[in-house]
């Protein structure tokens, strides 16, 4: 059995996630949909640095929405309700309340990527 997630390492998997699909997004060898339509743009490389930054900014501000929205900080939708997290072992990974801290700093903080 894996150690008990908290609310910390909650959030930076979605970090890391952020970073997994921004790189299969602008890999020009990528086999993703939005790789193919970003290939078909036929970018400058400034311009694709620029359009990559565009969806850095965009994957990570969704993220961080949708962990604000689990933690009852934000709607989901028309929906607003905190939820506490439980891992499949059915430890608690966060109550509601922890994780909008944790999304801040992992997201927005000084050591964000």
């Amino acid at each position: 059995m894996s150690t008990p997630m908290n609310a910390q390492q909650f959030a930076e998997n979605w970090r890391s996630l952020k970073t997994e699909l921004l790189a299969s997004f602008t890999d020009t060898q990528g086999s993703t949909e939005v790789a193919a339509l970003v290939q078909a743009l036929q970018l400058t490389p400034a311009q694709h640095t620029q359009l990559r930054a565009v969806l850095d900014a965009a994957l990570r501000d969704t993220l961080y929405t949708l962990l604000l929205g689990l933690d009852g900080a934000t709607s989901i939708g028309s929906d607003q309700q905190s939820y506490t997290l439980h891992d499949e072992n059915g430890q608690l990974v966060a109550e509601p309340g922890e994780l909008e801290a944790a999304a801040w700093e992992v997201f927005h903080g000084e050591d964000a990527a």
